[in-house]
């Protein structure tokens, strides 16, 4: 890590990144990645911070994926402000950022593309079926890229981060994919970029999707119906003004549909919309 008093050097190119990241191991130095689109909150800070804790070397990439936007969703309208970035980056002593063009993660020609399955079916799938094989094919890019050993991922995407562990087991990629647990404000809310699309009156109602989801996981915790603790959240989010898309409970491990949730691990899922902003949350059982 550098002392916190310099930027950190920012690199553009693949064969840059690579170059760099060999130095560092050819230094016996260990290397983590935590991979982000950039309008950094103190949710990504903290990932950054176990990084620092696990590794010699850090790297942030920031890319704006569009493979994993839909054409009506907020590619062009994501918040962006690379400057500002570095700067907090900075503070933590961050060696490396890595902030491709997008014609360098996907030249003139690019036809390849990562098919993700087990993990990725069903809850975000079925609202954004394009969402994970875009994720999946720029998170292998960016390993490819950063070489590193861990990689940080935050458990708020909790569902992608089973993507990406699977990704990499699948494929036999040398990276170590941890997850870090959701990072919240002092009202619950998950912290997110897209937060900033709320408005004063969504940002007061927000929190009540994460207190729907600890009444359900109360309710399954005490033996309750399952079925009936996951109508009762959809109804009380429903009654909020929230647009809800699923409050699912899944196996922790695999997110596969539970059969019997006396013996399985445990995750309860969520997603809905508050106006214009998509919000997603989930918590262990």
């Amino acid at each position: 890590m550098n002392d916190g008093n310099d930027l950190p050097e920012r690199i553009r190119t693949v064969a840059g990144m690579q170059a760099r990241t060999a130095a560092w191991r050819g230094a016996g130095a260990q290397v983590a990645l935590v991979p982000t689109m950039g309008a950094l909150h103190d949710g990504h800070l903290q990932l950054v911070r176990a990084a620092a804790a696990v590794a010699d070397r850090v790297i942030v990439s920031i890319f704006v994926n569009p493979a994993q936007f839909a054409p009506t969703e907020d590619f062009a309208a994501y918040p962006r402000d690379e400057a500002a970035d570095v700067a907090r980056l900075a503070a933590l002593g961050v060696d490396a950022v890595f902030a491709p063009a997008v014609a360098e993660i996907y030249p003139d020609g690019f036809a390849t593309r990562v098919a993700v399955d087990g993990p990725a079916l069903g809850l975000e799938s079925d609202a954004r079926p394009h969402f994970f094989g875009g994720v999946a094919t720029v998170v292998a890019k960016l390993f490819i890229a950063c070489a590193p050993d861990v990689a940080i991922f935050g458990e708020k995407d909790y569902q992608q981060l089973l993507v990406i562990r699977r990704m990499a087991a699948d494929l036999g990629l040398p990276v170590a994919v941890v997850g870090h647990p959701t990072i919240r404000s002092a009202d619950g809310l998950a912290l997110s970029s897209r937060n900033a699309y709320l408005s004063p009156g969504e940002r007061t109602t927000a929190p009540r999707l994460h207190a729907a989801l600890q009444s359900a996981a109360d309710a399954i915790r005490a033996g309750g119906d399952v079925a009936a603790a996951l109508a009762a959240a959809t109804s009380e989010l429903e009654a909020s003004g929230f647009a809800v898309d699923y409050v699912a409970l899944r196996n922790a491990e695999t997110l596969a549909v539970v059969a019997d949730p006396r013996n399985e691990p445990l995750r309860l899922l969520v997603a809905a919309r508050l106006g214009r902003t998509r919000l997603i949350d989930n918590i262990p059982v």
